[in-house]
């Protein structure tokens, strides 16, 4: 029995076999739903562009898609950076600077229980996508090309319909 293909722009990123898939996409749940609406269809797009491309022009966008920073690693970057940056102006020039590794550690706490934290609905604005969003274009892409046995047809393919298939 072949599995019937919906067409939806918004994942279902809750289902799925996978124990870190069971879970659901904090960041998501905390974004603005037109801001997620807006990153999903910048998503079918990009997945749109390379539909009919061969598998060296898709092959460069999986190298770029692996090399996309996602939300997760811009906060650790960015708060680490001024955790440290807190602490030699406290330890040189004022004891006062003390206080911005105590908020960001405040801000990463917070990222860690909640899946929010002040930065994360400017970075969403801007375009940061999870690491579940960027690997759902990833597995699109491969599912285009072919990767996948029993899906090789990108001549009548609905990306939209590709995208729900692997929210399944």
């Amino acid at each position: 029995m072949q599995k019937k293909l919906m067409i939806s722009t918004t994942p279902d990123y809750n289902a799925g076999p996978e124990p870190a898939l069971d879970r659901p996409d904090r960041v998501r749940e905390h974004t603005a739903p037109e801001i997620n609406q807006r990153i999903d269809q910048e998503t079918v797009d990009s997945i749109s562009l390379y539909r009919h491309a061969d598998h060296a022009v898709i092959a460069r966008r999986l190298e770029k898609l692996d090399h996309e920073w996602d939300m997760e690693r811009i906060l650790e970057t960015n708060a680490s950076s001024l955790v440290l940056f807190g602490v030699l102006m406290g330890a040189f020039v004022n004891k006062w600077w003390l206080l911005l590794p105590f908020i960001v550690a405040s801000f990463l706490l917070l990222h860690a229980i909640q899946g929010w934290c002040p930065p994360v609905p400017i970075l969403r604005r801007r375009g940061v996508r999870t690491r579940r969003e960027i690997d759902r274009e990833r597995s699109a892409l491969k599912l285009l090309r072919g990767d996948f046995d029993g899906f090789h047809s990108r001549e009548t393919v609905d990306v939209r319909a590709v995208l729900n298939m692997l929210d399944q």
